[in-house]
């Protein structure tokens, strides 16, 4: 049955895999948007940052299955792309697009904690697994994400026994997995083919979650900018914007909002208490209440310099009095990897050391954290940026290792 559109996202769907699969393509390819909007990203043709876009499902009334199954953008009239037929909408889906760079697997954890399901993308004219295919993966299976579909991309460059071989690949790679029996979708996101497949095995296998409206807000900051052009006069400034993903309860305008760690002052880092004077879903409408499922933009009363160029990711958004704790140290308990994924030495992980430098992503804050202690199972860190988090979370640990921090285990706060 068709949900009722409220003109916000009901899921985040993260789009992984290996530098220049195709993730970005395929995203604009389903949602009309190039996710990859920074002058750098478009300089070097890389994502650099991560990514949005959304789209609304639609399924034509009258075709067959899977021919039925289209999104907003591909059916662009609003009918049906294979008979004209009428369209019901499914539901909106968002889009994070984590950059596929080995340099770049912090940015890429700190997208997966904002993820319901995602879309692991393997291009079909490289060997499977490439390096960052296997991190990617791993990422995914630390933080918990489970509603898996794998898209072999670029099949218009091989031959069907071609695609073949490498279909068989990719079931080596995955078996053993968490993702073993994941479906794999055979597509051409430059040429839009079998879109109409792809549509439906989202639809079937990545469901909207159940969600607690009853919980406190919390909201996890994956990008924060000020909108004022240059040349703005002060009495027409709009205040700062925090973006990112609204995991528990809802915020509506006019709510008074913390935002923590907050800023940094010589006494260490203090919250920041604003106003919400706006809500913006990630396909642009503009909401009174916005709940969990897809990006969320947060337009505060906040003076536009505390949130100017993603000063604040890795924060948290909630009510005062009912936010996650501050820790600058943390008790954890690590689980760490046989060997080490994405790179091809694939080398055994040695244990941890003390004062020993981590890489710890929480929620979307990415931040280093040195062992001051090993107690047993247990090790405590010393962080060098504070994070907001709550016992029993599960973390994402990277070491350094040839000069890249690489993703080594998970732990338990």
């Amino acid at each position: 049955m068709p949900r009722k559109y409220e003109g916000q996202s009901e899921v985040n769907i993260g789009t992984l895999g290996h530098v220049d699969h195709g993730k970005t393509t395929l995203v604009q390819c389903l949602t009309g948007e190039w996710t990859d909007r920074h002058s750098d990203e478009i300089k070097r043709g890389i994502s650099i940052k991560l990514g949005y876009a959304a789209t609304v499902t639609m399924k034509c009334t009258s075709c067959p299955e899977p021919d039925a199954y289209t999104t907003a953008h591909l059916a662009k009239d609003g009918r049906c792309p294979k008979c004209g037929g009428e369209l019901e909408v499914l539901r909106e889906i968002s889009f994070v697009d984590s950059p596929g760079h080995e340099s770049l697997m912090a940015t890429c954890l700190s997208g997966a904690s904002l993820m319901d399901g995602a879309i692991l993308v393997i291009a079909a004219n490289e060997p499977c697994p490439m390096p960052q295919t296997a991190e990617h993966l791993h990422a995914l299976e630390i933080v918990g994400v489970k509603n898996i579909v794998i898209v072999q991309n670029k099949i218009e460059l091989l031959t069907p026994e071609q695609a073949r071989k490498h279909y068989k690949q990719i079931k080596d790679f995955i078996k053993g997995t968490s993702v073993e029996n994941a479906p794999i979708i055979p597509v051409s996101a430059v040429f839009a083919a079998n879109m109409d497949l792809l549509v439906q095995t989202i639809e079937q296998v990545i469901p909207t979650p159940d969600r607690d409206g009853s919980l406190p807000p919390k909201m996890l900051v994956a990008r924060s900018f000020e909108v004022n052009p240059p040349g703005t006069l002060p009495q027409d400034l709009k205040g700062g914007v925090v973006g990112g993903s609204i995991v528990e309860g809802a915020l509506r305008v006019g709510d008074d909002i913390e935002i923590a760690p907050g800023y940094k002052t010589e006494k260490g880092f203090n919250p920041i208490k604003t106003k919400i004077v706006s809500l913006h879903s990630g396909s642009g409408n503009e909401l009174q209440e916005a709940r969990p499922g897809g990006l969320i933009g947060v337009r505060t009363s906040l003076d536009p310099a505390f949130t100017r160029a993603d000063r604040l990711v890795g924060s948290v958004v909630g009510n005062a009095g009912k936010m996650p704790k501050t820790l600058s140290k943390m008790m954890i308990q690590p689980q760490l990897m046989q060997r080490l994924v994405g790179t091809e030495s694939k080398q055994e992980i040695e244990n941890l050391k003390l004062n020993e430098q981590l890489m710890l992503v929480v929620g979307t804050a990415a931040t280093v954290g040195v062992i001051t202690r090993l107690h047993g199972e247990q090790i405590e860190v010393e962080l060098k940026r504070p994070v907001c988090a709550e016992k029993g979370q599960r973390i994402a640990i990277g070491r350094r290792v040839e000069n890249k921090w690489r993703l080594i285990g998970h732990a338990v706060v």
